[in-house]
């Protein structure tokens, strides 16, 4: 067992066992309090197999790598945006803001501030834990660790050389197979799609479909709703701005059965006008309360903590700080003095299907691309982003704490995808022994509420 693993599970089983349970209700206790139903649906779900356990576990994961050594962080690549949650899973294609298909990370709740590292190892480790899944060999999944490391590094230099960073995305043109298909899959969706299948026409107007997950509003919560809806209008930067009847208000619903990370937190669903009054260009947004950021919890700067009025604020800009065309109806505001992040749902969104990715060889070329993806959201900003918190390029940062050690860094990436892998493995049947046992306060694993 390595030094890594002995770290971590120092203590016996037992020991682990409740650091698991702890952590877990240290990080969710307020929202299971809500709605212990979502979060009990959430620990199913993290129960199927380990690969969805670290999924729902970024709180556990940041836990533990906060308490080991990282030789790559100084005062730079110890503060730069980071995606937060950063596996195989939270790839996909979205619509940029300048209506281009992009494949990119898609998934910015746990986005926040801290090591470069730390996306890099929590990416390595699902790695690793993918391929344990399909049965892959450990050097097959050590092969496949490295290829993602240094498709990422090779980026980092080329962001370093070349000055027109904006201009490198994964799309159409410049990707082949899996995520060439994804992107071309995506361009078949269409918005009208999106539109039947959450709306319908009543009369001659469109309002949202009732169904599961759906709850319609009082009159009092409607209002609030709205309200806060036209404080997030001052929250899209002046250059992203439509003009006219883009912003009107057609039809709002409370919205339940999001996924496992977002179990628990209130949403809404909000029907403008869009572009135009033709009714197949309407606009359906989501309205979602911030969540708490994995990282957030062992980040303990003030100038971090500091800068952020609320989560679904710290949401936004590190949307923007992360993507290089973002969204331009991402915005945030507050409902009840909480935090919420406004976004577009876009019908163009799609997540890279891994079911038929069996053998290293179709593997590898995917991950080429996806540690590139890595390098793009860590060292290429909106140009609406806010530099205050990162004043410096986050690639002249990585290149020089890595400078000539390349291979080093490499294998040392290697080194914790396997042991944490491990951790992870030996954790989810710890877990779901905890939750079958009712260890869990607050979630009633084999009662009703």
């Amino acid at each position: 067992m390595t030094s890594l693993t002995q770290t971590l599970l120092a203590d016996d089983a037992e020991a682990r066992r409740q650091r698991i349970v702890d952590t877990l209700t240290d990080a969710f206790a307020p929202l299971m309090a809500a709605d212990p139903a979502a979060f009990r649906t959430k620990f199913r779900k993290m129960a199927a197999d380990p690969f969805a356990f670290y999924r729902g576990s970024a709180c556990l994961f940041y836990a533990d790598v906060a308490a080991v050594d990282d030789p790559w962080a100084d005062e730079r690549t110890s503060r730069v945006w980071i995606q937060g949650d950063l596996h195989a899973e939270n790839f996909g294609t979205y619509l940029d803001g300048d209506g281009v298909l992009i494949f990119d990370v898609n998934d910015f709740d746990e986005a926040y501030l801290g090591h470069f590292t730390w996306d890099l190892q929590r990416m390595a480790a699902s790695v690793a834990l993918l391929g344990w899944a399909k049965a892959l060999s450990d050097p097959d999944i050590d092969g496949l660790v490295s290829t993602y490391v240094r498709a990422y590094l090779d980026q980092v230099r080329t962001f370093v050389r070349e000055s027109n960073d904006q201009a490198y995305s994964l799309r159409l043109d410049t990707t082949d197979g899996p995520i060439h298909q994804a992107l071309q899959l995506a361009r078949l969706r269409t918005r009208v799609g999106l539109l039947d299948s959450t709306t319908e026409i009543d009369g001659y107007n469109r309002r949202f479909r009732d169904g599961a997950g759906v709850r319609r509003l009082d009159s009092a919560e409607r209002d609030a709703v709205c309200a806060a809806f036209e404080r997030y209008l001052g929250t899209i930067p002046e250059s992203k701005k439509f003009r006219g009847i883009t912003y009107a208000i057609k039809d709002v619903v409370g919205r339940s059965g999001f996924g496992v990370g977002s179990a628990g937190l209130p949403a809404y669903n909000v029907l403008i006008e869009g572009y135009n009054q033709a009714l197949d260009n309407d606009v359906v947004l989501s309205m979602k309360q911030g969540n708490v950021a994995a990282p957030s919890r062992v980040i303990t700067d003030k100038r971090i903590r500091s800068y952020f009025q609320h989560h679904g604020h710290r949401t936004a800009v590190s949307q923007r700080a992360l993507q290089a065309h973002a969204d331009p109806l991402l915005g945030y505001t507050e409902l009840d003095g909480v935090g919420y992040v406004v976004s577009e749902r876009s019908p163009y969104e799609a997540d890279l299907d891994w079911t038929e990715l069996t053998e290293p060889a179709e593997i590898a070329p995917v991950l080429d691309y996806l540690g590139r993806a890595t390098a793009k959201v860590h060292c290429v900003s909106d140009a609406d982003s806010d530099h205050t918190l990162v004043p410096f390029q986050t690639e002249d940062a990585i290149v020089t704490a890595i400078a000539d050690r390349e291979a080093e860094f490499t294998s040392w990436l290697i080194e914790f995808a396997r042991d944490y892998a491990t951790v992870a493995r030996d954790d989810h049947h710890l877990f779901v022994d905890a939750f079958r046992n009712n260890e869990i306060a607050g979630v009633y694993s084999t009662r009703q509420d």
